[in-house]
């Protein structure tokens, strides 16, 4: 459990089930362990970093990635894991362990990041072009490398815990759209992933929309991919 330096696994274990992926043990990924504590939910955070905050503030078992598929839950427990990695292992996670709900807590676009690890591909600098047509120019924060980062609140600093209502509160600007859907409208042909508000403050993405964008990718040459809540977001261009 939570709190406990346990390196063994008990013999009154079950197949983990509705476990949940942190990617990133950070200030955003204590946030998201809160989040995951208060719903008795019991996750594995990835981290290069094994000194993280995350480590710092919480007792979790310290998993190597290969036995990643024999993770097992106490029954009745709130179990918290500890991986060593990145992009490889939280791919390796996601495809074994199926996690429900993924929080991509680390300063990167992590559903491309997995999907240019899994397919081993390369940013598409021209590809993005594509994309900026269909964008209003106020909304755009950078472009560059292949990604561009889009948000409906460029120049302030957001509210903490915003419940993110159709008129941002610092901005007072109504939006014409969810970001997401503004995405959808900019790349038709790409996959966009939406990031889901569980609560003010918190967003993650579901693990079977990253199952669905593994299997849509697949094959592809080329491709764009972008994730967004409803105010801010990024999209990405890839080929092989």
């Amino acid at each position: 459990m939570i709190g406990s330096n346990e390196s063994e696994f008990e013999e009154n274990v079950e197949k983990v089930e509705n476990i949940d992926l942190v990617f990133g043990g950070g200030k955003y990924g204590v946030e998201a362990i809160e989040y995951l504590l208060s719903r008795n939910r019991s996750f594995i955070v990835v981290d290069v970093d094994t000194k993280c905050l995350a480590v710092k503030n919480y007792s979790l078992q310290r998993v190597p990635i290969r036995d990643v598929e024999k993770l097992k839950l106490r029954r009745g427990e709130v179990e918290g894991y500890f991986v060593e990695g990145g992009i490889f292992e939280a791919l390796k996670i996601i495809e074994e362990l199926k996690p429900e709900h993924v929080f991509p807590t680390a300063p990167i676009h992590l559903s491309a990041a997995l999907i240019q690890e899994k397919f081993k591909l390369n940013p598409w600098f021209e590809g993005i072009d594509s994309v900026l047509p269909g964008l209003p120019a106020k909304v755009i924060v950078s472009v560059g490398r292949g990604s561009i980062v889009v948000t409906y609140n460029r120049d302030y600093e957001c509210q903490p815990n915003c419940s993110a209502p159709d008129r941002c509160p610092v901005t007072g600007i109504l939006k014409p759209a969810p970001m997401y859907r503004m995405l959808e409208f900019a790349a038709p042909k790409g996959f966009i992933l939406q990031s889901h508000q569980l609560k003010p403050g918190i967003g993650a993405l579901k693990g079977n929309e990253l199952e669905l964008l593994i299997k849509w990718a697949y094959g592809k040459n080329e491709l764009i991919v972008g994730t967004a809540c409803r105010c801010h977001g990024v999209i990405t261009a890839l080929r092989k």
